[in-house]
């Protein structure tokens, strides 16, 4: 699947239009680490450890595609196999990137990253990120790919792509995950639980990736800070709740093909007649909120040479990107309608804030590595139909 995650001050905007409201925090019941289809059963690629394992030998082509996401200075990311490709057109043949030498996986060189902030939910881990990232090999003003354990063909994108996350207490692979990422922003989830309201495939709904980060993992994306906090469960990507105490679910509008053994596969998704939201549901709130300076792992540079076709300024990759700070009080931001299955109608109007509440300190933390700002994400393809 061609994803698009555009850090783009235009869906900022519109949510900005709408008027703040309170809206009630998600009920997912009670979430167990032992329900159906959190640990993972993928298949571990032939490119990738048996284990997760810090302190290995750094590879910048390397083809392990083992991410981890364990805290604001160790996560890894999924990006381009070959430096200066567009990644939507090659989702499935992305590699590992990771803020340390780990899993033998490729680094993320220090001064890609200038904002980072992880949170731990219940229901899931999130990351989320901003930079520079065609020092990782994407094409500036790439708009991004969407990463995910299935793919059109269900092999994967990347086709043997795994996770894991210590956040237990112990490395553990996952099945139901998403990562979206562009030339200037990304953002990562990892289910780590569910419940009879929040399967993990529900809450790690990947399907919406061309309305990009901010609508379907929120949170605070501003720039310049580097935090590990706690929060509440979001909303499920497309989830709105109603005032009659039905759910309207948008669906993302989009049509394509695929290939297998020679065979060409089309597909529909959504409706061609839908209204598409402006925002996310609402922004859920954070609490415990523990900030570093910066992260860092002292390696500089170590981009191949093949990359020179990827790399610009940095300031170009900031042009698309649009500060938020603000408190995440759980304030909503519904759609102005939305489509597809679910209960017809259009959802209560509100206004989400990108942001972060600062509470007492977390054990969760201690240093952090740069990365991500605020950005409001919206593709060339997600407009208002």
């Amino acid at each position: 699947m061609k994803s698009v995650v555009a850090a783009s001050a235009a869906l900022a905007a519109l949510a900005a239009g709408v008027s703040a409201q309170s809206v009630p925090a998600f009920r997912y019941g009670t979430p167990s680490a032992s329900y159906p289809g959190v640990r993972g059963t993928n298949k571990n690629g032939p490119t990738n450890p048996s284990a997760p394992q810090l302190n290995t030998a750094i590879n910048q082509t390397s083809d392990s595609r083992l991410a981890s996401l364990n805290s604001v200075e160790d996560w890894c990311t999924f990006g381009p196999q070959v430096p200066g490709t567009v990644i939507g057109n090659v989702e499935g043949e992305t590699v590992a990137y990771c803020t340390k030498p780990r899993n033998n996986a490729r680094v993320i060189p220090d001064g890609t990253v200038t904002a980072a902030h992880f949170v731990k939910t219940p229901l899931y881990v999130q990351l989320m990120a901003l930079g520079d990232f065609t020092k990782i090999g994407l094409v500036a003003g790439d708009e991004g790919g969407e990463l995910d354990p299935h793919g059109a063909t269900n092999m994967g994108n990347p086709v043997g792509g795994n996770v894991t996350s210590n956040v237990s207490g112990q490395d553990v692979f996952y099945e139901e995950w998403m990562n979206y990422v562009s030339y200037n922003q990304l953002c990562f989830r990892i289910c780590i639980a569910g419940s009879e309201q929040a399967p993990t495939a529900l809450e790690c709904q990947h399907e919406l990736d061309v309305m990009g980060c901010n609508f379907v993992m929120p949170g605070n994306y501003a720039d310049n800070v580097f935090e590990t906090c706690e929060g509440d469960a979001a909303y499920p990507p497309g989830l709105y709740p109603q005032g009659n105490g039905q759910t309207s679910t948008f669906h993302q509008y989009y049509t394509g093909e695929y290939v297998v053994a020679g065979t060409t596969y089309s597909y529909t998704n959504g409706a061609a007649d839908q209204t598409t939201p402006t925002a996310a549901y609402s922004t859920p709130s954070t609490s415990n909120c523990q900030t570093t300076a910066s992260i860092s792992n002292g390696i500089k540079s170590l981009v191949s040479s093949s990359s020179s076709a990827a790399t610009t300024s940095s300031s170009a990759s900031r042009s698309m990107s649009t500060s938020a700070r603000g408190s995440s009080s759980g304030s909503g931001a519904a759609a102005t309608g939305s489509g597809s299955s679910g209960s017809s109608g259009s959802s209560s109007s509100g206004s989400s804030s990108s942001g972060s509440t600062s509470g007492a300190s977390s054990s969760l933390v201690a240093s952090a590595f740069g990365i991500f700002a605020s950005v409001a994400a919206v593709a060339a393809g997600a407009y208002l139909l």
